[in-house]
């Protein structure tokens, strides 16, 4: 036998080896193609590792019988295909990336700046920092003082609540900082406290705004911060509050429509999760800050998003979601403009990003939806405001009921059954069966809702309140409501979420029928001026002076015109 082996050489022998090979081959070409891809940035990752894959394999690989025959030829060294396999080996690390440079304090410099794959995070930023009053239709301003009036109305009705002065009292004992008002009440605490309870008053008995589609109450979690950053930077104008509200108005809910509707159907409260971009993008413009110091803003508020739907089965809690949302997004800004660096890529991460984890995947989220048609179509003219007291998902079937009463006149004791069928985010929110744990479940619950309607003749505040919660009546009819899911419903999407087919059937045989696709006072139909300031009155005048309410009323619907925000805010504070 040779010093080889060659003449011992069989079949089996071969083909060992060769799997042998194969194995080590694979090892190193796996982990290869895995390390490749991950110097990549995300945003070209693609098309530049097919490029730099195909390039090396043709130069070095292709070309490498013709270079090695080459050598030998000219240098008459068998030996020389090993120089040109070193040079290849050494070509690798001197065409990897560079490592970026640390600052003094250690930090990667590139983490602190614009990232290629934060596109969307930047776009948000850039909209927020140049947006000018001057940009903004006359509709869309219009609009946002109808909006800034009914959540102002809405704190100042529910100061005196009991969660709210829960909530307020225990600040007080914490907080003796005297920096910013609570609406509607005498108290000031510090401006991140004044921020959350005034949040958690608009949130405080259901009666404030919500964008469908985004599935976000606006104004509770947007104005709070602008307002306590007015009062601690006395020289914001009319006009910047305005711009800055729009900033707010507009932001948070492109959020809600990139995560869709299986954000909520998931268990989380969008108003709590989403909300903190409304604010932070708010905060963020009546501080004026800069696009990269709104990019660390967007990131430090986003990382600090939570919120349970199970608050909604009476728990006092759903009601702070909104405040501490509001008090989240100021802290973002408020950091931000001092240095503080956030999540510079917070949507787009695929580890940890808010879209990516929230959704639990990779793909049911929509990233284009934050920025498409930013500037150009507004949603804060797609935010719809309330005229019954309770969640925007009970909305459609109560005016669907109206339409069946004003065609055929009846009354609770004639019902005998009411079969409403929607989409499966409304039947998940609202149709379980009630159970009396609080004004909360009531409010959020759409049978004890169509009950209340059908014995009251009305859901608004006075229908709501502790003894009624466990009223017989309202249980017992409310058992006879059946809410089920209606795929076709389903099918249509986030636009059409609350859109319900109501069935009636009365003791006498009569069965009526109704199909509502938005509820009254929603983008479709939105509240006139009257509407709202009737509204805004019915509520604070149980509450403040009417000189006082009539004198908000006038401040905010003049807002442009205000050299400072100074007046309201006084009007606001008692």
């Amino acid at each position: 036998m040779s010093r080889l082996g060659v003449d011992a050489s069989s079949y089996s022998r071969l083909l060992v080896t060769e799997l042998w090979l194969a194995f080590v081959y694979s090892l190193y070409n796996g982990a290869i193609i895995v390390c490749l891809t991950e110097i990549m940035p995300e945003s070209l990752r693609t098309t530049a590792l097919s490029l730099a894959y195909s390039l090396a394999t043709a130069t070095m690989g292709g070309f490498t019988p013709a270079i090695c025959t080459a050598l030998i030829h000219v240098t008459g060294n068998r030996a020389i295909p090993g120089a040109w396999m070193s040079f290849a080996a050494a070509a690798g690390p001197a065409g990897s990336p560079p490592r970026h440079a640390p600052d003094r304090n250690g930090a990667d410099i590139m983490s602190h700046t614009h990232s290629d794959d934060n596109r969307y995070t930047h776009g948000i930023a850039s909209f927020v920092s140049g947006l000018r009053y001057e940009a903004i239709p006359s509709a869309v301003i219009e609009r946002i003082k109808l909006l800034m009036l009914d959540s102002l109305g809405c704190a100042i009705f529910g100061a005196p609540l009991e969660a709210s002065r829960i909530l307020c009292d225990t600040l007080g004992k914490l907080d003796s900082t005297p920096a910013c008002a609570v609406w509607g009440t005498s108290q000031r605490l510090s401006a991140p406290h004044a921020v959350l309870a005034n949040g958690t008053l608009v949130q405080s008995f259901e009666l404030d705004d919500v964008h469908r589609v985004g599935v976000l109450h606006v104004g509770a979690v947007t104005l709070p911060g602008i307002l306590a950053i007015a009062e601690l930077r006395p020289g914001l104008s009319g006009r910047d509050l305005l711009t800055a509200a729009v900033a707010g108005y507009e932001i948070g809910p492109r959020v809600g429509i990139c995560m869709g509707p299986e954000h909520i159907a998931q268990g989380w409260h969008s108003g709590a999760t989403v909300g903190v971009f409304s604010s932070v993008a708010g905060s963020a413009a009546a501080l004026r800050l800069p696009v990269e110091q709104i990019v660390h803003a967007l990131g430090i508020a986003g990382t600090q998003a939570a919120g349970l739907m199970a608050a909604q089965f009476g728990a006092m809690v759903k009601r702070m979601h909104a405040g501490r949302a509001a008090q989240s997004g100021f802290y973002g800004a408020m950091l931000a403009e001092a240095g503080f660096t956030g999540i510079v890529d917070v949507f787009e991460n695929p580890y940890g990003g808010f879209c990516s984890t929230f959704s639990r995947s990779t793909d049911r989220f929509n990233l284009e939806e934050l920025t498409s048609g930013l500037g150009d179509r507004f949603e804060t003219m797609r935010i719809a405001l309330k005229f019954y007291s309770c969640v925007g998902s009970n909305h459609t079937t109560l005016d669907a009921i109206r339409l069946m009463q004003a065609r055929h006149p009846f009354g609770a004791t004639d019902v005998a059954a009411v079969e409403v069928r929607g989409s499966r985010v409304t039947m998940d929110h609202v149709g379980w069966k009630y159970k009396p744990q609080g004004l909360t479940s009531a409010q959020l619950n759409l049978p004890y809702c169509v009950a209340t309607l059908l014995l009251n003749g009305d859901v608004f505040v006075d229908q709501f309140t502790e003894e009624t919660v466990a009223d017989p009546a309202r249980m017992a009819l409310a058992d006879r409501v059946s809410v089920a899911e209606d795929p076709k419903i389903t099918r249509r999407g986030s636009l059409y979420r609350h859109m319900v087919h109501v069935t009636m059937r009365l003791r006498d045989g009569t069965t009526l029928d109704e199909t509502v696709e938005a509820p009254r006072g929603s983008e479709h139909s939105f509240a006139s001026r009257a509407d709202v300031i009737e509204k805004f009155t019915k509520l604070t005048s149980r509450r403040i002076p009417r000189a006082r309410v009539d004198q908000i009323v006038n401040q905010v619907m003049t807002l442009e015109t205000q050299p400072t925000a100074t007046p309201l805010i006084a009007s606001l504070a008692g």
